[in-house]
């Protein structure tokens, strides 16, 4: 479980540029819900990464595509 932490953090710290404080909330959030899906029996490290990422991203609303300026036009 660490280790897919740890690498959700290392590719989440590629995507956007942050500050220390919002780096130690996001792996506070992750590690959270990382931790319910490994009690729920997720035990495959790669799938926990791709949702701890998955995670993370619709927290900041980076999959948002309204926000992202997506319009539709």
């Amino acid at each position: 479980m660490e280790a897919a932490i740890d690498r959700i953090m290392q590719t989440y710290d590629l995507l956007a540029n942050r500050t220390a404080a919002a780096n130690d909330e996001a792996r506070a959030k992750v590690t959270e819900y990382v931790r319910t899906l490994f009690e729920a029996g997720e035990t495959d490290a790669h799938r926990l990464t791709v949702c701890g990422l998955t995670y993370l991203r619709q927290l900041d609303g980076t999959t948002d595509h309204v926000k992202a300026g997506y319009t539709g036009l």
